[in-house]
């Protein structure tokens, strides 16, 4: 189940994604989540696009996260537990965040989603790294480049020494940027719960899956689409 609508605005191209992946789709409008929030046992896996949800109002993610709260967070939680992937890229990684699924099932985490220390949007290929991690969703990944279009990327943490210590030491850093660009914390890129099935990222990987896609076109340049094959590999291994 892929996500649309309150301005969402990427999902055509991860539904695309996750074909490419052998998934068969479904986009749904967040209203209608939220009318039915039962139609998420019947579907594998659950991606919060990209976009400006709600025009950013009262911060990224923040409206998004509040209305998935409210009217299916016992929902969304049973589908972790289930061990049924979920992705959110960009702003559907600030949402998860605030819904308290990342990185810890807790609503009070410590993390946040900052504005870039630069004060600017960017929007520009990065090169990423996928650390030793849990993840199920970046499982021998090397090292690639990925777009990034944020203005609230830089993850931030007030104790951010206590933090790290226990991401690192629950392996849940799926990615980190190469070079420190926007200031988030120990280049963090992307972040899994601690069961890996959970994977929030700024950069779009549903951006990055044909080689015409990336700057150089380079034939086997562009990793996206292996991400969502990972997650149809750890579906057909359940």
């Amino acid at each position: 189940m892929i996500l649309c609508g309150d301005g969402i605005n990427c999902e055509r191209e991860t539904a695309a994604a996750f074909q490419a992946a052998d998934f068969v789709t479904i986009t749904k409008h967040v209203n209608d989540l939220v009318a039915r929030p039962g139609s998420l046992a019947d579907v594998q896996a659950l991606a919060l696009p990209g976009g400006f949800s709600f025009g950013d109002e009262l911060g990224s993610g923040q409206v998004l996260a509040a209305k998935l709260r409210q009217a299916a967070g016992a929902e969304l939680a049973g589908f972790v537990t289930s061990g049924k992937p979920v992705i959110g890229i960009c702003n559907g990684f600030q949402a998860l965040v605030k819904l308290g699924l990342l990185p810890w099932p807790e609503q009070a985490s410590g993390v946040a989603l900052a504005h870039n220390s630069s004060g600017q949007f960017i929007n520009r290929w990065v090169e990423v790294e996928f650390p030793d991690s849990v993840c199920v969703w970046t499982r021998n990944l090397p090292a690639t480049m990925f777009p990034v279009r944020h203005g609230e990327g830089r993850i931030f943490a007030a104790d951010s020494s206590a933090v790290l210590s226990r991401l690192g030491e629950r392996r849940q850093i799926a990615l980190r940027y190469r070079e420190d660009f926007n200031g988030s914390l120990d280049r963090i890129a992307g972040l899994c719960d601690p069961s890996g099935v959970v994977l929030g990222l700024m950069p779009h990987p549903e951006a990055a899956v044909a080689d015409w896609l990336h700057p150089s076109r380079v034939s086997g340049s562009a990793r996206g689409l292996e991400m969502f094959n990972n997650a149809r590999r750890y579906l057909d291994e359940l």
